[in-house]
């Protein structure tokens, strides 16, 4: 039967290219585990915000910033770390900064003041892309047909990692302060560089690219935006959803730990587990993108995404409307995460790690922005500003996407010729 054949090929994905390894589910697993541990020291302060402020004495603003820090120094990685995975052994590169990432965990947790906290936060999420070195790595590997869903599982582990992450900040915080869940991060980090360097492939370099600077490395990945109408279109659709999303990410802890809810931390983050229904969006729009509807996924989610903001904007004296609101927040935006990084990874498969550079920087840029942006409307409009910005932010990417089609659909209308008599 023709679903029997499907499902025996998802189990043991083809080869992406004659000569390279077999990319089996235990590794696909893997490195889905290690994106998700990667990326969950980047989320572990949002439920932790108000403790953090009361431990460290400091004010709703600079906690909000500790957000805003994990946000930039992930962009800051995206464009000064992840193009060396065009240039240098990828497995060397995932390992280094899994290690070095679990070295500046141990740093934030024994930060004793806000600013070291902020400066650690920066720096564990600089090296914390290793989750970005990690999923082009997979794309290389993962055969054309099958790339949106091997892509969906691993960028699953971005999401799950970030779900997670707030909530074992939050129950860990109860068991052993708000430090315990960065020395318990570092340590599984730690343990995740051996188990990459062991079970990874040695992939061979792209040609040409031995002879790349790094300063020209960096102006290639520059290029790219300038020389690829798609990939730019693409980051800015990106960039807007991203930035909503996050500005919802930032807000909802000071939203819950206030009247009516009155929640804590451990609660906070248990609530962050209703998106895990967004793992189940990606992973169908990442089927239907290997399908060829990677478009009708882009505009759906878009304006889904827009959508959202009205439960949100009940949700703030109503735990219904507010989960209502969350779950289809989640949803969109991890949907059009994996459509735009199904049409950028089809682009240049030898600069497949500078393409995502330069797409996940401005992306990550646009979440550091709304999360700057929700600590600001917060202390002066409250949640219906919040919601506000959220939903505007939100337009913004679907506008864009409307822009993008008709684009698309001027260049392919066939011009007629006026021949003078």
């Amino acid at each position: 039967m023709a679903h029997t054949t499907h499902e025996t090929r998802s189990r043991a994905v083809p080869r992406a290219m004659s000569g390279q390894p077999a990319l089996g589910r235990g590794l696909v697993l893997l490195m889905a585990l290690a994106a998700a541990l990667s990326c969950a020291g980047n989320y572990f302060a949002q439920p932790l915000l108000d403790i953090i402020e009361v431990n460290l004495g400091i004010g709703v603003t600079a906690a909000g910033l500790i957000v805003t820090a994990a946000q930039a120094g992930y962009a800051l990685g995206l464009i000064l770390l992840v193009p060396l995975g065009d240039v240098m052994d990828r497995r060397r590169l995932a390992v280094g900064l899994f290690a070095l990432t679990a070295f500046f965990l141990l740093a934030t947790a024994a930060a004793p003041t806000g600013p070291l906290l902020i400066a650690g936060t920066l720096l564990t999420a600089l090296t914390s892309v290793g989750a970005q070195v990690v999923v082009p790595f997979a794309a290389a590997l993962a055969a054309p047909a099958e790339r949106g869903r091997i892509v969906g599982v691993v960028m699953s582990g971005v999401l799950l990692g970030g779900l997670f992450g707030r909530l074992a900040a939050g129950a860990l915080s109860e068991l052993g302060g708000w430090r315990t869940v960065y020395w318990v991060n570092a340590l599984l980090m730690a343990v995740m560089a051996v188990l990459l360097h062991r079970r990874l492939p040695r992939l061979p370099r792209p040609h040409g690219s031995a002879t790349m600077s790094y300063t020209g490395l960096l102006r290639s990945t520059l290029a790219l935006l300038r020389q690829e109408p798609l990939l730019r279109r693409r980051a800015a659709i990106g960039a807007f959803s991203m930035a909503s999303y996050s500005v919802q990410l930032t807000a909802l802890t000071f939203l819950l730990t206030r009247p009516p809810f009155h929640w804590n931390a451990a609660a906070i983050g248990l609530f962050g587990l209703v998106g895990v229904i967004g793992v189940v969006g990606m992973n169908i729009a990442a089927r239907l993108s290997d399908r060829g509807r990677v478009q009708a996924v882009s505009g759906t989610a878009a304006a889904l995404l827009t959508l959202a903001w009205l439960p949100l904007l009940a949700g703030e004296s109503s735990l219904l409307w507010l989960t209502v609101g969350v779950i289809l927040l989640n949803i969109a935006q991890q949907a059009g995460l994996n459509s735009s990084q199904n049409v950028i990874y089809a682009l240049r498969p030898e600069a497949r790690n500078r393409i995502n550079s330069a797409f996940m920087t401005l992306f990550f840029l646009g979440g550091a922005a709304g999360a700057a942006l929700a600590s600001v409307v917060w202390s002066r409009a409250g949640w219906s500003g919040i919601c506000l910005l959220g939903g505007a932010l939100a337009a913004g990417s679907l506008v864009l996407w409307i822009l993008e089609r008709v684009r698309a659909a001027s260049a392919a209308r066939p011009r007629t010729v006026t021949v003078s008599r």
